[in-house]
């Protein structure tokens, strides 16, 4: 393993660990304190603390636990030691601040549900996007998919909405439940903003004379591959060479210096990709 390979391993795990414990935060400091039943095993742990005193992130650990036996058995071994790391270190960290955080930081119950929330799935798309998981509903989802022909998002929802429903009976609150529903609705919009933001792509058009210089720079500076295109300009007729890239949104910047730097003359056009899939990008799904 080179050193390059090194830090970037290093990097993930620094990065799996800070986004446990934000989503540890978003739980312990926010959520559970201001008795919202959220969704999840974290939302089951949240009903035996509540009803039976338990602590939730003992609680986190041991149904999870279960469930990863239960998987193994049903689908096979497929659980990598990041899965199994996040389900160890969320637990802990849950527990920890459990301990300190008796009261919601925040007073009002709708910022305590918007700040949780927002903390919380900011949190599970960094871990998400370092190869992590903090187990619970996913993999009661993949041990049910196994049987049955439905769809992850539909299965998770219908699992949510049950574990949510069920604080009615504890706190005999209709309120509480919607909280719980609002902080669902938050928690997985933004993982879905966190997620994607880290995937969002361009697609670029160079247009120049210098497009053999300008290729080399791409390719071995940018690390990023480039088609060659055969043009012909409508008005002129003149023959043109069209360089087309495709690189990730956050790399554009530093791919725009470049192309200045070999050829300030360059007539550019950059547009978002909806998706990329394959080289070096995202994998098609069935």
């Amino acid at each position: 393993m080179n050193l390059n390979s090194y830090l970037k391993g290093t990097q993930s795990w620094i990065f799996l660990t800070i986004g446990l414990a934000i989503s540890a935060v978003g739980w312990a400091g926010f959520i559970i304190p201001a008795r919202i039943i959220g969704g999840g095993v974290a939302g089951i742990a949240t009903v035996l603390h509540y009803s039976m005193g338990l602590d939730i992130g003992l609680m986190v650990l041991v149904m999870n636990a279960v469930l990863i036996l239960i998987a193994i058995k049903v689908v096979g071994a497929s659980f990598g030691v990041r899965t199994l790391y996040g389900v160890a270190v969320f637990s802990a960290f849950l527990s920890f601040i459990g301990h300190f955080v008796t009261e919601p930081m925040l007073t009002e119950k709708f910022m305590s549900t918007l700040t949780g929330s927002i903390l919380a799935g900011t949190g599970a798309g960094i871990v998400f996007i370092n190869g992590g998981s903090t187990g619970g509903t996913d993999i009661i989802a993949m041990i049910i998919r196994k049987y049955k022909n439905i769809t992850l998002g539909r299965l998770l929802l219908y699992v949510d909405t049950v574990i949510i429903s069920s604080s009615f009976f504890l706190f005999h609150s209709v309120e509480n439940m919607v909280y719980g529903l609002v902080t669902m609705a938050i928690f997985a919009y933004t993982v879905d903003v966190v997620i994607s933001g880290t995937k969002q792509t361009v697609q670029v058009f160079i247009f120049s004379k210098k497009y053999k210089e300008l290729s080399h720079h791409i390719i071995h500076d940018a690390r990023r591959g480039v088609t060659l295109l055969q043009g012909q300009g409508g008005y002129s007729g003149e023959e043109v060479n069209v360089l087309m890239v495709i690189a990730r949104k956050n790399e554009s910047h530093m791919l725009l210096r470049l192309i200045k730097t070999v050829d300030p003359d360059a007539f550019i056009t950059m547009g978002s990709v909806m998706g990329v899939y394959g080289q070096g990008f995202d994998t098609i799904r069935g």
